[in-house]
């Protein structure tokens, strides 16, 4: 059994076919497929985070409207770039956000991917520290970040504030007990996905990693979860942890889908290079639903996780992206064992 959701990337374009012509198409679409995927049954609904881009940004108003609107469904992102985030102001607001969404929030951050724009960071305000890396930046920021998010007082009181204060150091509020517990790290190497084990993250890993032994995509991923998950174990964390993969799955279906996606995509795995690092990207599946249940069946990564989300085509609407969803969810899931 997996939780199948699905993962947007919530772009909108000036293109005449385009269903998302505006950032405002886009969000109110976002709320609707996600309250869409739970009536058809999906556990989750995740949405990507991507700057100085004509996609979803900023993502807490949008998780907080689809937690009001919605009752079961898990709520996420992968991922949260935190070169771009203050961990206090994200504290507060991932509070609010899972205190709406009753404990439904289950959180993707990591150190980001190739931007839009040269050190978009430095345009929020942040900078490294001397010695450091962007990378170690991010890091540093999701250390704080889950540090508040144990809800533990740090803050000196005021002697004279304005409001009475419970006694003792101030923690930020909102606070939501628990959502500690509901915070993965997208990791891209396997040296990151031990750092996130330590840590206690639930583990993100999508369809790009780097090639750290010219194996297939799908091999190197099973391997850097086992090699998560061990070190789980050896971090002494209590419980059993997490791990999604996210893939570009089509089933076609009907003429919409042939029309769309017959012509196949990326059916073969792909290298290219990330700052200087050789990286290697996914497969996507497109095909009848028995041709995808046989070549799924194969894939290792997704075997190898709990969590599977669905790369959707946002742009093509929300009755479309429904029936995308659907079409796993009914005639691919049931006969691989993932429902």
């Amino acid at each position: 059994m997996k939780k199948i959701g699905f993962l947007s990337f919530g772009h909108w374009s000036d293109e005449p076919a385009a269903a998302t012509r505006s950032a405002q198409d886009t969000l109110l679409q976002s709320i609707d497929l996600a309250v869409a995927a739970e009536e058809l049954g999906a556990d989750g609904a995740y949405f990507r985070v991507h700057h100085f881009a004509r996609q979803l940004a900023s993502p807490f108003p949008l998780l907080a409207a689809v937690g009001a609107r919605t009752k079961k469904i898990e709520i996420g992102t992968a991922v949260i770039d935190m070169r771009y985030e203050n961990p206090l102001y994200m504290a507060e607001d991932a509070g609010a956000a899972d205190l709406i969404a009753q404990g439904r929030l289950q959180l993707g951050i990591s150190r980001g991917s190739p931007e839009q724009v040269i050190d978009g960071w430095k345009y929020f305000g942040y900078q490294p520290a001397e010695g450091e890396s962007d990378a170690d930046m991010a890091r540093r920021h999701a250390e704080v970040f889950l540090n508040l998010l144990e809800g533990k007082g740090f803050a000196q009181p005021n002697p004279r504030p304005m409001f009475p204060n419970p006694p003792g150091l101030l923690r930020l509020e909102p606070h939501s007990p628990g959502l500690r517990n509901r915070i993965w790290w997208g990791a891209a190497s396997n040296a990151t996905a031990k750092w996130a084990a330590q840590l206690g993250m639930n583990l993100q890993s999508s369809t790009l990693k780097d090639d750290e032994n010219g194996k297939p995509f799908h091999v190197q991923q099973a391997e850097q979860i086992r090699i998560y998950r061990e070190a789980w174990k050896e971090a002494g964390h209590e419980g059993t942890p997490r791990v999604s993969v996210s893939r570009s799955i089509f089933a076609l279906t009907d003429e919409r889908d042939w029309m769309y996606f017959s012509r196949g995509g990326k059916e073969s795995d792909q290298i290219g290079f990330i700052d200087q690092t050789r990286s290697i990207f996914g497969r996507g599946y497109t095909g009848e639903p028995d041709r995808l249940i046989e070549e799924l069946r194969r894939d290792e990564g997704i075997a190898e996780a709990d969590t599977l989300l669905l790369t959707v085509p946002n742009t093509l609407g929300v009755e479309y992206n429904a029936h995308v969803i659907e079409n796993i969810l009914k005639h691919v899931a049931p006969a691989l064992g993932w429902r």
